[in-house]
């Protein structure tokens, strides 16, 4: 690991130390800094989306559709459980992905009551263009961590996010 340098968060914690030397105000600094990192990482996943005319929504149903593999489609209410998103948001992202011809809903023809979403053919092109583009991306993100920081940071988060 590199020495540290104090960064503003370092700054605010040392003010609060300050102000308020009674509080215990140490988790103000991790938590401070994930907040900054996902702010950070969103706007660099964000500028490869947008080569691509996609925004996190877009890219993130997509790539639902894509990753559970062929034929590509899943329901409405399939899509909302895998990414975890209500169903009025799911409907609005499907839409303006069926506008720009990347989705499609069919007849389901297990129940032909309800509607299945599917990548149409320039979808399935988008995807795996944007997806190759979206792990290059991540690797450049976490290229300045060697592999066992990147472990440790991955063990760490696993733990921290089980809480819950």
């Amino acid at each position: 690991m590199s020495e540290k340098t104090p960064d503003d968060i370092d700054r605010i914690v040392a003010q609060w130390n300050r102000e308020r030397p009674e509080l215990d105000v140490s988790p103000m600094a991790l938590i401070g800094r994930l907040g900054r990192l996902r702010e950070k990482i969103a706007r660099e996943q964000d500028k490869v989306f947008a080569r691509f005319g996609l925004n996190s929504a877009g890219f993130d149903v997509l790539a639902t559709l894509r990753r559970h593999g062929t034929p590509y489609a899943l329901s409405p209410g399939a899509l909302m459980d895998s990414m975890m998103i209500t169903s009025g948001t799911v409907t609005n992202r499907i839409d303006q992905l069926e506008k720009a011809g990347l989705v499609s809903r069919e007849v389901n023809p297990d129940d032909r009551r309800s509607m299945i979403v599917a990548l149409t053919p320039q979808g399935l092109k988008l995807i795996d263009e944007a997806v190759t583009a979206h792990v290059e991306n991540q690797h450049r993100l976490v290229a300045h961590l060697s592999a066992e920081e990147q472990a440790a940071f991955d063990d760490l988060a696993r733990t921290f996010l089980a809480w819950s």
